[in-house]
């Protein structure tokens, strides 16, 4: 019996040799480049991978299944703990799943918080993503420079919703709360600096021979097989198809936002880094207009039924108050149907399904993650590469096993 050689490059071609020459080693689940509890279970020929299998549900916490316990509004709180780097982006798509079996209409104000959140929040994924992908391949400094980037964001988050890692600020009718005085300042001062961050990160990473020599060519996936595979997000942009949600289904006003669509045609690992760069650059951008849109007004939908009303107006009216607590108490009622919601997260489509029969709880509740859809390709991509490149791979398509596993 001889070694399978379908769709490996010519340099890598082994002819008729035994199995007993084949190895199969365990790569993970406890690894510092898995990026999470991941396994990895690869056939090595050599130094060649000839077959990988992911192995995941170590980090399974159930959360489709907790949503049919909780209120519609104490959901929330668990869409913050899948992609605990996106928290803010799995608010959105929640909330506004919710939203369109209630029929709510969304203040502008709201809808431009939303954006301008939502965008930092990409922009601070990104960059988690740019430290530890450069730190697998061993470029240290990186990552030091990009964690202090991130801290600047996270600071922000805190202060509009307390929260730093899951700040639960959207909520279902418009936001927690409205802006905290001098937040629009705060933003400038990032948004004013940022680019010489991401100008320092191009002449530590993308002039780098060693970076190019360890991406280039490496981890390849044509367009046509990104798309068989379901890639979305970076990943298939990466492949030179320019898909991207806010574009094609615009959502929270996006429609009037002037950003580019960066693609990449290389489709290897150099490519889906470049493409995340010029991501923030135009997520940098979409700040800067959203900032500049930030026009007076109510953060919250005009439904008594379903929003709770301003702490100011619980302490001026006894009837406002008696509201918020049954409100809280016994939740709100959403009539039955399903619906299905899809925002561009910052690893690609995340979209909610929900369905109700009726009441103050969801009878179904499923997520549609990025990140376990992009890892299904990664077999694909690792064929026929050597063991050294799974890292840097892995890397490239940016996966967070809280959002895998759920």
């Amino acid at each position: 019996m001889s070694v399978s050689t379908t769709n490996l490059p010519p340099q890598f071609e082994v002819v008729d040799r035994p199995l007993d020459t084949q190895m199969t080693i365990s790569m993970g689940p406890q690894h510092p480049s898995t990026h999470g509890v991941l396994r990895l279970e690869l056939v090595l020929d050599g130094e060649m991978i000839v077959k990988c299998t992911p192995d995941i549900g170590y980090l399974h916490t159930g959360m489709e299944k907790l949503f049919e316990y909780k209120k519609y509004q104490q959901g929330i709180v668990i869409t913050d703990r899948m992609d605990y780097l996106n928290p803010l982006g799995n608010n959105l798509a929640y909330v506004m799943a919710v939203e369109k079996l209630l029929g709510l209409e969304i203040p502008e104000r709201a809808q431009t918080i939303r954006v301008l959140m939502c965008e930092m929040q990409r922009i601070a994924s990104h960059l988690v993503w740019l430290g530890t992908h450069a730190l697998d391949i061993g470029a240290m400094t990186v990552f030091f420079y990009c964690f202090r980037e991130r801290e600047k964001i996270l600071n922000m988050i805190e202060a509009a919703s307390g929260g730093r890692l899951t700040p639960s600020y959207f909520r279902i009718g418009g936001l927690m709360m409205d802006l905290p005085a001098g937040f629009e300042r705060r933003v400038k001062q990032f948004t004013d600096n940022f680019p010489a961050a991401l100008d320092e990160f191009h002449t530590l990473l993308s002039g780098n021979r060693i970076f190019q020599n360890r991406t280039k060519g490496v981890g390849i996936i044509s367009a046509e097989d990104a798309i068989d595979w379901g890639i979305t997000g970076p990943s298939l942009r990466g492949s030179g198809v320019a898909l991207d949600i806010r574009r094609s289904n615009p959502y929270s006003g996006y429609e009037n936002y002037d950003f580019d669509i960066p693609i990449e045609h290389g489709c290897d690992v150099w490519a889906r880094y470049m493409v995340r760069m010029r991501e923030m650059a135009e997520s940098l951008k979409i700040v800067k207009q959203a900032a500049s849109r930030l026009a007076p007004g109510p953060v919250k939908a005009d439904a008594p039924k379903v929003v709770l009303p301003d702490r100011e107006a619980m302490k001026t009216h006894m009837d406002a108050l008696i509201h918020h607590f049954l409100i809280v108490a016994e939740g709100f009622n959403v009539p039955a149907g399903e619906v299905y919601h899809a925002i561009e997260g910052s690893k690609g489509e995340l979209g909610v399904y929900i369905r109700s029969e009726g009441g103050a709880k969801p009878s179904r509740v499923h997520v549609r993650g990025p990140s376990f859809v992009n890892l299904s390709a990664l077999p694909h991509m690792v064929n026929g590469e050597m063991v050294a490149d799974v890292v840097a791979i892995i890397g490239s398509i940016d996966i967070v096993l809280g959002e895998i596993d759920r």
